[in-house]
């Protein structure tokens, strides 16, 4: 199985997935269009909440970092940096610092993650996207140009979205993996992740998409909002600005064309129909993955709808 993933939500579907298949059978293609240095080093946060997750380290209701982290090296920071905004605990930084060593020496960024995989005994294959950096850019309704992670975390995601840009997609390539991680597949996974800021990015590196629309297997979706709203983060705003309905039927034309089947949540149930007619096989069920359980029950339905 291949997951296209970025997100906390993305990381909650894995943990579960991974309690029905074996860990090894899974490959994971991260966003890392919101990659970002701080403090001088060289942070993945969508890479590393997947492998905290999958290692079962990341905190069950954050999602985000490592479980009963301190913060005593980000405490010593302020006196030398002016803004430490951007929060990372003191055996995260050493995934950075790692990371940042290693990339530094030459290392491209695929080799540097499987490193950090093996480190944390996750036996799933991480990918990055792409070695080449991309960089999502945020345009306010008042015209300013934020870094994603400045938007995201720097200001609380408040600021009304007009556009996304990916700096530097053009010209990325897949990294190392990627495109025969899609064609080998036997079934491919759409996690709950923010289809603008995690998924697009990985959609547009250069052919990403042709493997996907040229593939053979099934390709399961699993809708980020749930009654009206997006269960995690600033989805709503965003489907908003396209001019798309904030429901699994907004998803689905996101994704049009790409996706076989769709999860959606028991609230939603009433859009069934409307889906099915858009020829997509339709599963329901709580997509709240607040528990382990509830996540492995996701990804049970996953590969029902798979077949």
């Amino acid at each position: 199985m291949t997951a296209l993933a970025g997100g906390v939500g993305a990381a909650r579907l894995l943990r579960g997935l991974v309690d029905v298949i074996p860990a090894e059978r899974l490959t994971v293609i991260v966003n890392t269009a919101d990659d970002e240095r701080f403090y001088g080093v060289h942070v993945s946060p969508d890479l590393d909440t997947v492998v905290y997750n999958l290692a079962g380290a990341a905190p069950r209701r954050r999602g985000w970092g490592i479980a009963g982290d301190g913060g005593r090296v980000l405490t010593a920071l302020r006196r030398y940096y002016p803004e430490t905004w951007f929060r990372i605990g003191d055996r995260d930084f050493a995934t950075h610092l790692f990371r940042s060593d290693q990339l530094r020496a030459g290392r491209r960024l695929h080799e540097v993650t499987a490193s950090i995989a093996r480190a944390w005994a996750v036996s799933t294959r991480v990918l990055p996207m792409s070695n080449d950096s991309v960089r999502t850019v945020v345009r306010t309704v008042r015209g300013r140009e934020l870094p994603f992670q400045r938007y995201f975390v720097g200001r609380s995601a408040r600021d009304r979205v007009a556009a996304l840009t990916y700096r530097g997609l053009r010209a990325a390539r897949p990294a190392p993996g990627v495109l025969g991680a899609i064609r080998d597949a036997d079934v491919l996974l759409l996690p709950p992740s923010n289809p603008f800021t995690s998924i697009l990015p990985i959609l547009g590196v250069r052919g990403v998409r042709g493997a996907l629309t040229r593939r053979r297997v099934p390709f399961v979706g699993v809708s980020p909002v749930a009654g009206g709203r997006a269960v995690r983060g600033p989805l709503t705003g965003m489907l908003r600005a396209h001019g798309l309905p904030v429901t699994p039927l907004g998803i689905a034309r996101v994704y049009r064309g790409l996706l076989d089947a769709l999860i959606i949540d028991s609230e939603d149930e009433p859009l069934r129909p409307a889906l099915e007619r858009m020829g997509l096989r339709i599963g329901v069920t709580s997509i709240r993955m607040t528990t382990r359980a509830r996540s492995r029950a996701v990804a049970e339905l996953a590969l029902e709808l798979a077949g």
